[in-house]
């Protein structure tokens, strides 16, 4: 557990990283061809792959930029890593942002607004991006990141160890209209019991990204914070309910697997992972039998939730001008649809089964109907907020005593907001 102290640290070097970069316009260019560095979270190769061919493809007609490098930080910690290097000097000409420090990376002033430079580029067709994926990266007016990917979650299903441990899988459920969480956490616990193997894995949160929580609270209509991000929701009998039956679920039923045991769903040692649709590429073909379903329905019916990324320029980059103009190459309509393969859209005339099928050799059209088309048409966005990084410290703390068995969960999650209220409140 952090220290209040050291959380304060990190909060003041993402703030102060961001009014730093802001501050003073942008730097001289560069003489002579430029590099630019652009950091993202993945290290998959086959997406690096498919950004390099993209960048390769930018370079034959821009002598003028001599290498685009695409830099992976690691993902637990890579919205601190990007900071740090903002402070240190670093800083990348494009930086990968979450959603969850949206807000503080959008107001700061770090970014450039990218309307004028998108709208004006050749063929961009920019009035095909649905304006509901731009409102996070929005402020006063004018967009100051790309959403590169707006990316419902889903469940992965290991169907060959559901059946191994006897149970009905996902599909056969859904056509039952049995895809419920209490179906799924049941499958999950017996499969754990009878095979050894991990039944359930809510993926990229190992008990400290908690924002990935939201796949399965949203189930119950709880929420982090209110609409208007100025009252704690931890506290509310949605949220206590939700997180009594995922306590339950831990270290009763072991449908999940507890604090400091991992379990890779793509290596075969789970039944059932929640992550989004860029994880496909991690499926080998000669590896075990699959599916992918949409989340299950919770007590208030069927949900999604979304985990949404975008692409920024740092306004004071060396080569701000050359990164800019090759983030239009990167997300025209053609070099889109390319990327649709690992992450959905924003163009509206991109979000069709059949489009995403033909970049999706893994996925069948239902699936993508489902799971991404329908999702981001009626999901909610992962949690997100001002301050985001003492926020999401203080409630990572807060629920730190939630991974115990004989966790008092309400009196938790009372001191979950205890601890966030006043962050909320300013």
């Amino acid at each position: 557990m952090k220290s209040g102290k050291s959380i304060r640290v990190v909060a003041a070097t993402l703030v102060g990283a961001l009014v730093l970069s802001a501050c003073g316009g942008g730097e001289a260019e560069d003489t002579g061809p430029a590099s630019l560095r652009v950091t993202v979270w993945s290290a998959n190769e086959a997406h690096l792959k498919l950004f390099n061919e993209i960048a390769d493809e930018y370079r034959k007609n821009h002598p003028d930029v001599a290498e685009i490098k695409f830099d992976p930080l690691p993902f637990e910690n890579y919205t601190t890593t990007l900071t740090t290097q903002i402070a240190g000097g670093n800083a990348p000409d494009l930086a990968w942002v979450f959603e969850n420090s949206a807000p503080d990376f959008v107001a700061s002033g770090a970014l450039l607004p990218l309307d004028d430079i998108l709208k004006k580029a050749e063929g961009y067709q920019y009035d095909d991006i649905s304006p509901a994926t731009l409102r996070l990266w929005q402020n006063d007016g004018k967009l100051f990141a790309y959403p590169f990917s707006t990316s419902p979650f889903g469940v992965f299903v290991n169907t060959d160890l559901l059946k191994q441990a006897g149970q009905k899988t996902p599909a056969e459920l859904i056509t039952a209209g049995q895809w419920t969480w209490d179906a799924a956490l049941a499958a999950a616990g017996a499969t754990q019991a009878a095979t050894g193997k991990a039944g359930l894995v809510i993926r990229d949160f190992d008990y400290k990204g908690w924002d990935n929580l939201s796949t399965f609270w949203t189930g119950w209509g709880a929420q982090a914070w209110s609409e208007d991000g100025r009252t704690c929701g931890f506290a509310s009998p949605e949220m206590v309910d939700a997180m009594t039956t995922l306590h339950k679920a831990i270290f009763t039923t072991k449908a999940l697997p507890g604090p400091g045991t991992t379990a890779d769903f793509f290596a075969g040692d789970a039944a059932m992972t929640i992550t989004q649709i860029s994880r496909a590429s991690l499926l080998k073909d000669d590896g075990f039998a699959w599916d992918l379903v949409p989340l299950p329905a919770g007590p208030k019916g069927p949900y999604s939730v979304v985990g949404q990324a975008g692409i920024g320029v740092m306004k004071k980059s060396r080569h701000a001008d050359a990164a800019a103009d090759f983030l239009a190459f990167l997300t025209n309509p053609t070099n889109s649809a390319k990327l649709a393969q690992f992450f959905p859209p924003p163009r509206q005339s991109q979000l069709t089964a059949e489009t995403l099928a033909k970049t999706n050799p893994k996925l069948k059209p239902e699936q993508l109907q489902k799971v991404v088309i329908d999702g981001i048409t009626n999901g909610v966005v992962k949690p997100s907020h001002s301050g985001q990084a003492e926020i999401s410290q203080q409630v990572r703390a807060g629920l730190d005593p939630l991974w115990k068995p004989d966790a008092d969960v309400k009196a938790v999650l009372d001191g979950v907001c205890a601890k966030i209220q006043p962050l909320l409140a300013k």
